[in-house]
């Protein structure tokens, strides 16, 4: 297996990975020689580019420009994995990143000389800081429920979500109380015979403006997660859902009608302890995702709550990497702000070892 060096290995080309690539280049690292982006996407747009084509860019929430080159007159009409794909494909030109890909990481663990090794399907890096940027798209999580293999209809998840002509004259069950989940319902409604939504916790809607201070107690309490070592939880699931125009109409409606979680599965639906039942021919799970971490098994760094405890972007039980686009800088703008902090964190370290002139 050839092996190759680098200063920083950075994995995952979608903003917090491509932010990250940014700011090694515009503080003197050189791609190719100083370090390398992989990406194991076919093509340019992170995770944006497997979303469906139903979600135009206008209906994406608080999607914030890469640093040094805004995105501007979009079509609001659009499929965002259109528009998101062409913007991140600009992106890497105009700096000059020279992603590689499609590349999958196999796993990262101790190498020799204090550098970690990267492995991959395409060799092997040897590395003296990593900057993980993998995000969650390729985790999606299914919960587990009595019966489940016994469903005659078809199950599929948000990641699998084809758009709402698929569902034409079928009965539906939506399961997920996050932003997914009831973007699906009102876009579904229309064209199935019928829809349930069912969830764990009663939905939170949130009224008013979304301020610049609740962003921040928001991303505290996410930040106060990953500091403890516990599993993060996503910025959308401390905030709430916001009550605009579609879903008050949606409320209004009885669209966002929600039911309890159901206690199992059935051949023909679902059904509680109370003798209540809904018959179904499709259960979609929105129910989110987690973080697409399990290449960094070999190096041993979940604490005993599950998740991987961070300081900033900083692991705390190796300072040589730093997760960028993990709990708190899982959205846009946390993920540009965390590229930044990631770099000046590893800029430090990597003070002892000039970089290569």
């Amino acid at each position: 297996m050839s092996v190759r060096e680098v200063a920083v290995v950075v994995i995952g080309a979608g903003q917090a990975g491509l932010s990250s690539a940014f700011h090694l280049r515009r503080t003197g690292f050189e791609p190719e020689r100083d370090f390398v982006v992989l990406d194991h996407a076919p093509r340019p747009g992170g995770a944006w580019q497997f979303r469906w084509p139903s979600l135009t860019y206008g209906k994406v929430h608080g999607m914030h420009s890469l640093p040094g080159m805004e995105l501007t007159d979009a079509d609001p009409a659009r499929p965002s994995s259109e528009v998101i794909a062409e913007y991140f494909d600009s992106y890497e030109r105009t700096f000059d990143l020279r992603v590689r890909r499609p590349v999958d990481v196999k796993a990262v663990r101790e190498g020799s000389d204090g550098r970690l090794l990267v492995e991959t399907d395409d060799g092997a890096w040897s590395t003296r800081a990593l900057i993980n940027a993998t995000g969650t798209w390729d985790r999606p999580f299914w919960p587990r429920y009595q019966g489940q293999e016994t469903f005659r209809g078809r199950q599929l998840h948000t990641a699998q979500y084809p758009g709402p002509e698929a569902f034409a004259g079928k009965r539906v069950i939506v399961v997920g109380g996050g932003a997914s989940g009831t973007q699906h319902l009102m876009e579904i409604a229309p064209y199935a015979a019928a829809t349930t939504w069912v969830t764990r916790r009663p939905p939170v809607f949130r009224e008013g403006p979304f301020t610049e201070e609740y962003g921040r107690a928001a991303v505290a309490l996410v930040e106060e997660r990953v500091r403890r070592g516990l599993p993060p939880r996503s910025v959308v699931s401390v905030t709430g859902l916001p009550l605009n125009a579609a879903i008050r109409t949606a409320l209004a409606d009885g669209v966002l009608d929600r039911q309890p979680m159901f206690d199992r599965i059935t051949p023909d639906g679902v059904a509680w302890d109370d003798g209540r039942r809904v018959d179904a021919d499709v259960i979609l799970w929105a129910t989110g995702f987690r973080a697409a971490i399990d290449h960094l098994a070999p190096l041993r760094l979940r604490e005993p709550g599950g998740g991987i405890r961070v300081e900033g972007t900083r692991v705390v039980a190796d300072p040589r990497i730093h997760l960028v686009g993990y709990g708190p800088s899982a959205s846009t703008i946390g993920a540009n702000r965390a590229g930044r902090a990631a770099v000046r964190d590893i800029r430090r370290l990597l003070a002892e070892e000039p970089v290569a002139a």
